[in-house]
């Protein structure tokens, strides 16, 4: 089987995400079941955490193969990480903890987790990405994802704000250093 270019494996995450929400909204209730043992901080329905979730993720698709520059790709891979992994990595501990099976399971473990191993590995061959930056985007989704679900949807604005403009700043100084 021929690799698959990190900019379309990247075009897989939409996909899975819909699939996801699918099994959480359409098919199971996630959203009672999350009251059942968080705070309700988000008041924003599901159709909309959908039409955002996909916007922004397909805004971060465009932007790195529109750019091609490593930043471009950390900011993909985080907001990737924060809103597929660590979401994976939610509903497996939160199953177990709990022990009440948590809607929205299946496609993370299923979906979520090949799709952004595939996703990672071909940023690692690509060398958009070392191991090492890899690990620090893994964290830094983490503590996104975690702000997001004790926080509620303004950590997304704040989160996608900084990103943009480290990114407009490493943009400038990547320029400046190449004159």
């Amino acid at each position: 089987m021929s690799r698959l270019p990190f900019s379309t494996a990247l075009l897989l995450a939409p996909l899975v995400y819909a699939i996801h929400h699918a099994e959480e909204h359409l098919f199971l209730n996630f959203r009672a079941w999350r009251l059942k043992y968080f705070p309700d901080n988000n008041a924003l329905s599901t159709e909309a955490i959908l039409a955002i979730l996909v916007s922004f993720g397909l805004v971060y698709i465009i932007l790195h193969v529109s750019v091609r520059t490593k930043v471009s790709a950390w900011m993909a891979l985080t907001f990737l990480m924060a809103t597929q992994v660590h979401n994976a990595i939610f509903h497996l501990g939160a199953t177990i903890a709990f022990r009440d099976f948590s809607p929205g399971l299946i496609t993370a473990i299923l979906l979520y987790l090949p799709v952004n191993l595939l996703i990672a590995r071909s940023a690692l061959q690509e060398e958009w990405v070392s191991p090492r930056q890899l690990g620090v985007i893994f964290i830094a989704g983490g503590i996104l994802f975690w702000a997001f679900e004790f926080v509620g949807p303004p950590v997304l604005l704040v989160a996608t704000l900084a990103t943009w403009i480290w990114a407009l700043n490493s943009g400038r100084t990547s320029a400046t250093k190449k004159v």
